[in-house]
């Protein structure tokens, strides 16, 4: 039975309802603050995430009406130098232009907001666009999804791998969700991270001793199996000890030369620390080499002065507020000019534009004096050190042609583009022009002396044409032509990225960074003695 001191606080409590709550003994005791405290920093605000410019549900919009002025231009771009598809056609006999009207396209499509056809007449009687509109649109979203300004959770990357926990690399799902990645819940998410993880994971992917490619599926050819495995007898640890950092300090640095660089070479490098991550005992050396390749922003390069301070000190003296105002009318123009000169967007053609400079680091040091040509070296982790050189890498291959080491280096060509004609080189015969891999301004004396090293040359392609019309030009090279037997055999990357890019002088072109993989190698000569007593 309840004590009758509980029944009636039960009952008091029914009356005051339960908002009514019983103070501590300490409520009236003043706050205190001891001596320690007071040299405790206060916790600092949680940092609140960007406000976007653009919602999930807004990203799409016509490219002249987009708010983003890259986009416009890339717009004008294509209006520029796409031609309508329908005008085009022989096989057109309902639409014949005059010839006062062009050709241009200048109407954009509604359902994918790029501009496709010269009207809207074409655009409706063209029944191919339906096919890739889906895809057109897709582009469309995702260039104003980068440029929305939210937080890319789907580009956070992982630190390094637990010694216990292996890595996948049959997929990009897979290799995800075993090396730690931030969930990828939108097919959006899956392309951007692909987009810009690709060149690391082909790189990681083709070398690794995990990787997708084996004997057992023809990927990998008994020569191509002897090069791989002498790579990763310095690339792993021995079976069954830790491969961790500490492992590799008696290892020889590996070296990775990336030809033709254009694209990855602009890549932070905290992405290229990726490939470290997968082989924790190594010591990378990257080397960018190509014309394309992009370089540090100058050092001194100073920022705009103040106004204030441009003036000289006889006009300070003289007239000040005369000074002022001519220093910063002078500084405007300046600014104002850089800005004019410098273009929203550089259309892509048939060859890439130049990245633009990357962000100098704190370790970043020339290394002029070193190669003799524009070039860069940061030693990013104890790990990852890069190396960009601006040239072409015939003019660099004395300085490295007797270091070269099977064991220790590879080459990786990523859409090299050997079977696309030379924009500089014509032949003296016919006058047409040579492909690139006989050029002697591109690749003609590169990829023989590529051969030469009996290092693996791995090479990609942005789709299966440009994969069959690569592997068609170097069998018919000269001095390549029956000097490289294979080590990948041409096929589909794992790695390559999901998000298609568009060419802008046409639309309907669209193709996959990094969309197949291959790779040779220089062609071994067996040398046999021959027995001095012979019959014969």
């Amino acid at each position: 039975m309840a004590s009758p001191l509980l029944r009636s606080r039960s009952a008091l409590r029914v009356v005051l309802g339960p908002q009514t709550r019983q103070r501590p003994l300490c409520a009236n005791r003043p706050r205190t603050r001891s001596l320690f405290n007071f040299f405790r920093k206060s916790a600092k605000p949680a940092q609140e995430e960007p406000v976007p410019l653009l919602t999930e549900d807004n990203l799409f919009h016509p490219f002249s009406k987009s708010p983003f002025p890259a986009i416009r231009a890339r717009g004008e771009a294509i209006q520029s130098l796409a031609k309508c598809p329908v005008c085009a056609s022989d096989h057109c006999s309902t639409h014949v232009h005059t010839k006062s009207q062009s050709l241009a396209v200048k109407f954009e499509c509604p359902d994918c907001g790029f501009p496709t056809h010269c009207s809207q007449e074409h655009w409706v009687a063209d029944q191919e666009h339906k096919k890739y509109c889906s895809r057109l649109r897709e582009v469309n979203e995702d260039d104003h999804d980068l440029r929305s300004g939210r937080k890319f959770h789907e580009l956070e990357m992982p630190g390094p791998q637990a010694y216990e926990e292996a890595i996948s690399f049959a997929n990009w799902d897979v290799f995800w969700y075993t090396r730690g990645f931030p969930s990828m819940d939108t097919e959006r998410s899956r392309r951007h991270a692909s987009k810009i993880l690709t060149y690391p994971l082909t790189i990681g992917s083709v070398l690794h001793q995990n990787s997708g490619l084996t004997l057992s599926n023809q990927r990998v050819t008994p020569e191509g199996s002897r090069s791989l495995a002498a790579l990763r007898t310095t690339l792993h640890v021995p079976p069954g000890a830790p491969d961790t950092e500490e492992a590799g300090a008696a290892k020889p640095q590996i070296r990775i030369f990336i030809l033709g660089a254009r694209a990855e070479s602009s890549l932070p490098p905290h992405v290229w620390e990726q490939l470290c991550m997968l082989f924790p005992s190594c010591h990378f050396h990257l080397f960018f080499i190509g014309p394309q390749v992009s370089l540090p922003r100058p050092a001194n390069s100073p920022p705009p002065k103040p106004p204030n301070q441009s003036a000289t000190k006889e006009d300070t003296t003289t007239n000040q507020s005369a000074a002022e105002n001519v220093s910063m009318t002078h500084t405007s123009d300046i600014v104002k000019q850089r800005e004019e000169d410098k273009p929203v967007y550089v259309p892509n053609v048939y060859e890439p534009p130049t990245p633009a400079p990357i962000a100098r680091l704190k370790r970043t040091r020339s290394s002029v004096e070193l190669y003799g040509v524009p070039s860069y070296t940061v030693p990013y982790t104890p790990q990852l050190t890069i190396t960009g050189l601006q040239a072409n890498y015939a003019e660099v291959h004395a300085q490295f042609q007797d270091t070269f080491d099977p064991y220790t280096d590879a080459f990786f060509l990523f859409s090299p583009g050997f079977g696309f004609p030379s924009p500089n080189s014509v032949s003296e015969l016919d006058g047409k022009p040579y492909l690139q891999i006989a050029s002697p301004t591109e690749w003609g004396p590169v990829v023989p002396a590529l051969l030469a090293t009996r290092c693996a040359i791995y090479v990609t392609g942005f789709s299966p044409a440009d994969v069959e019309r690569d592997i068609r030009s170097i069998e018919t090279a000269p001095d390549v032509a029956g000097e490289f037997e294979w080590v990948i055999t041409p096929g589909e990357n794992a790695f390559g990225s999901e998000k298609w890019e568009v060419a802008d002088f046409d639309p309907r072109v669209m193709v996959k960074t990094n969309w197949g993989v291959w790779g040779i190698r220089g062609k071994g000569r067996e040398v046999r003695e021959r027995s001095s007593f012979s019959l014969f």
